[in-house]
């Protein structure tokens, strides 16, 4: 195993003391082509390569000798660090930082950063990056070869945002663009680089005391009738059925949900509430108009799409999760065959409920069917107020080994 490993960031300004003093001793180096070209390496060291880090932390750890890995902007955040301290490698590292491409991109773009959002966008990550986008109206982007600006781009077709796009950050090549996301896809854009998406009319920022997160408006979920967001259209929007909804759901930050039959918005806001990106579907353009202003009231965003499904779901992105006001089986049928991972809707009719479990099961979903009934109360006398009474469905994707 290495005698000392050493991590250190770069962020383009001269290395520290620390930082040189670590290289002059060092008999391995790892880091980018970029980082083994520059003076300070030793040239007697043994120089590796960063491609996967993995396969470098193997080398170091049957290294004898001072190891040194290089690393862009702060290795601890979103970076060589974790992977390095691992428990399969066992190595115990040291670590020389520097100031991070993401407070760099910030700091270049003249933007507080405390309410960002942050992720890591790869080829593998690129969809929930996207939803995050979406969801959210200020995210830092680091990209990848195949997940960058343009990428990020096409995905977010009918959504605007700009984009800060920071090239090279510490470089003599940086570069600092801004332009609307519809331009994006225009441009061969160089790495690596660091992509700051703006947009929407979300609420405030959260208060300074907790990075990244939007504070609700109205505390809970499963809001009650009496919320604006919660206006009644319905049995589909009643609040005790909507709770149930959201529980098999689960909506998640990286997710994208489909409302189908979004009516008063209700659940679309809900939603989107939990960090979701929400495309709220309707055939009556009053019920896209009362969502989004259901989602202005309550500092969220969602795209509302006026259409009638299942035929409007054909240009919509993939889904994570997906709710179903209304519709019947053949928008079931539609939405089992984009395979997302949960499907929820509801039944007025046993028939009907009986009809839709048998989609859901013959589109590859296990079926769970639950007949809901709630009783409003009047707690001035007790006496009843209204009565609602549904089956609920929920349909979970039965991943088969290929």
């Amino acid at each position: 195993m290495a005698d000392r490993v050493t991590v250190i960031g770069w962020d383009g300004s001269p290395l520290t003391a620390a930082a040189r003093s670590a290289l002059s001793a060092a008999t391995l180096v790892a880091g980018a082509a970029h980082h083994l070209a520059l003076p300070e390496v030793p040239p007697t060291a043994e120089r590796i390569r960063l491609g996967s880090v993995d396969l470098a932390a193997r080398r170091i750890a049957g290294h004898r000798g001072t190891a040194v890995v290089l690393a862009d902007g702060d290795p601890g955040f979103f970076g060589v660090v974790r992977t390095l301290r691992a428990p399969e490698h066992g190595l115990e590292v040291e670590v020389v930082p520097a100031v991070s491409s993401v407070a760099a991109a910030f700091a270049r773009a003249g933007m507080p950063w405390d309410d960002a959002r942050i992720v890591v966008a790869h080829q593998r990550t690129l969809r929930r990056a996207v939803n995050v986008c979406r969801a959210h109206p200020k995210v830092a982007v680091l990209t990848s070869p195949g997940a960058g600006p343009a990428e990020l781009a096409l995905l977010l077709e009918g959504v605007h945002r700009t984009f800060v796009i920071c090239e090279e950050l510490g470089t003599d090549r940086e570069q600092v663009t801004v332009l609307t996301s519809d331009k994006a896809a225009d441009h061969v854009w160089r790495d690596p680089n660091v992509v700051i998406v703006i947009g929407g009319t979300a609420g405030a920022p959260p208060g300074g005391w907790l990075m990244g997160q939007e504070t609700p408006s109205v505390r809970g979920w499963a809001l009650p009738p009496d919320e604006p967001a919660a206006a009644r259209g319905g049995s589909g929007e009643d609040h005790t059925l909507r709770a149930a909804q959201l529980a098999r759901l689960g909506p998640r930050v990286g997710d994208l949900v489909w409302d189908i039959g979004c009516g008063g918005g209700a659940l679309a806001v809900e939603a989107a509430r939990f960090g979701a990106a929400v495309i709220a579907v309707d055939a009556d353009p009053q019920a896209c108009a009362r969502t989004e202003a259901a989602s202005r009231r309550h500092g969220v965003q969602l795209q509302a799409v006026r259409g009638r499904a299942p035929h409007v779901l054909e240009r919509l992105p993939e889904p994570d999760v997906v709710r179903i006001g209304g519709g019947g089986v053949p928008v079931v049928t539609a939405c089992t065959d984009r395979r997302p991972e949960r499907i929820v809707t509801h039944a007025s009719t046993r028939d009907e409920a009986e009809a839709i479990g048998a989609a859901l099961a013959d589109g590859g979903y296990d079926v769970e069917c639950a007949l809901l009934q709630s009783v409003g109360l009047d707690p001035s006398d007790w006496s009843e107020r209204e009565r609602t009474v549904v089956f609920l469905l929920s349909g979970r994707r039965i991943d088969r080994a290929p």
